[in-house]
């Protein structure tokens, strides 16, 4: 008996998750990779699938897809458990899809779930099979391709990286899930408020399954569902987070203003209120990278790196371990010194640019690149920092209408205090030496 026929035969009712699962890609919601246009989705559409490995956190969509894929190909689909299996019913997979392959001209598409299972041996039984074209592989695993699958296999797949839900897309698949004919068959009377779908979506960590079951569970408590039916099923206090309405905006705010204030401690417990109210990490990654540049700047360049860091970090593993790089940045940018030279400096350019228009640039700073513009005097006078003490050279880089305008004030803060430092030398030994539009003396 196989993987997917095994729930199907039980004599209890099938899980509503596994019920409402949908059987084509334009049910799989919230994945770049399906999206149309995507190459994966063509070769799906068009009976080409590649070898591929599914990767990404429970519940994203990696069995979905894998059905969609037995659904849209006329290829043999064969599930497999790597907890449950080993080579020797590989050898007798493999054997059933040579002879179909050489008798009936049908290839064979072979699923193993929880593929990073395998051992080296295991995996390495695949390698042949794979590329003679006997089988088309099709993994799936919640642990990372490069750690936990052999460089063999890995560069006969393609690896598709499927991320963790954001509550929007999850409250889509809860919609979805509630006007499904499973769910009018089992509960035809229940209703679902707003705040419910909400509460559901943005209590699920990303995760389609534990949504789907929260569904489940509540229309089994009161088909009638509101935000504390939620609360009771998941047996844990709702916190207030609409992604579109004033909490979710106040929240944010008080995260922002708490790192700015440079207290770690509230930068930590709004950060926590959020994730537990189920806000999207990368949207929590995307304002500590704006912040690392608008509010700490020059004072600790660091901060860019680290907020970056983190953000790919909680990418390449996930959640829940994801936690630990998303609190180290936090508190990171909490506790770096702080320094909105970057914003003034960004809005003064912004007002000379508009106050100024389209003025020339200097001859010495122009191209000479031909004849002519050398004749024309391009780059005439220009002194190359390389060739100064400090790579500082007086010499005008305005246009001349504007010349001696300034628009980057460093602080005396953090790192900042030794560049204000160098800027101040500079423009001191500018405004002695330079006697001309281009410094010259």
């Amino acid at each position: 008996m196989d993987l997917f026929a095994h729930a199907a035969e039980q004599t209890a009712p099938r899980p509503f998750a596994e019920r409402v699962r949908p059987d084509d890609l334009d049910g799989i919601i919230g994945q770049r990779e399906t999206a149309e246009g995507t190459r994966l989705r063509a070769a799906i559409e068009r009976d080409r699938v590649p070898s591929l490995i599914l990767w990404g956190p429970p519940g994203v969509g990696k069995t979905t897809l894998a059905r969609v894929v037995a659904t849209k190909t006329r290829a043999w689909f064969e599930p497999f458990s790597a907890v449950l299996g080993g080579v020797r019913e590989i050898r007798t997979i493999v054997a059933a899809a040579r002879e179909r392959r050489h008798l009936h001209r049908r290839p064979t598409i072979l699923f193993i779930d929880e593929i990073h299972r395998f051992n080296k041996a295991q995996q390495d039984a695949l390698l042949p099979h794979i590329e003679d074209g006997t089988l088309t592989l099709i993994g799936a695993t919640t642990e990372n391709p490069s750690f936990e699958l052999n460089a063999a296999l890995l560069s006969r797949t393609q690896v598709i990286v499927l991320e963790p839900l954001p509550p929007a897309a999850l409250r889509r698949i809860l919609e979805d899930a509630f006007d499904h004919p499973a769910r009018r068959a089992g509960w035809p009377a229940a209703t679902i408020t707003d705040g419910a779908l909400d509460a559901l979506s943005h209590s699920a960590s990303g995760d389609a399954r534990r949504a789907l079951n929260g569904l489940e569970s509540a229309l089994n408590r009161d088909p009638q569902i509101t935000r504390a039916v939620v609360a009771e099923v998941l047996d844990k206090k709702i916190l207030r987070h609409d992604k579109s309405g004033d909490a979710h905006h106040q929240t944010v705010s008080a995260f922002i203003k708490a790192m700015r204030g440079s207290d770690p401690d509230a930068a930590a417990y709004w950060l926590q209120r959020m994730v537990e109210a189920g806000e999207d990490p990368l949207f929590l990654f995307r304002r500590m990278v704006i912040f690392a540049s608008e509010d700490i700047g020059h004072a600790d360049p660091r901060a860019l790196t680290v907020a970056l860091d983190a953000m790919n970090a909680f990418r390449f593993v996930g959640l829940p371990e994801g936690m630990y790089p998303l609190m180290q940045a936090a508190t990171y940018l909490a506790c770096a010194p702080k320094s909105n030279t970057v914003l003034t400096t960004l809005a003064a350019a912004r007002k000379a640019v508009a106050a100024h228009g389209d003025l020339p640039v200097p001859a010495h700073l122009r191209p000479a690149s031909t004849a002519l513009m050398k004749q024309m005097g391009h780059g005439r006078g220009y002194r190359y920092p390389h060739d100064f003490e400090g790579h500082y050279v007086v010499q005008n880089h305005l246009p001349d209408a504007i010349s001696g305008l300034r628009l980057f004030e460093p602080r005396e803060t953090g790192e900042e205090a030794a560049m204000a430092r160098r800027v101040a030398r500079w423009r001191a030994i500018g405004h002695a030496r330079s006697d001309g539009p281009d410094g010259s003396d």
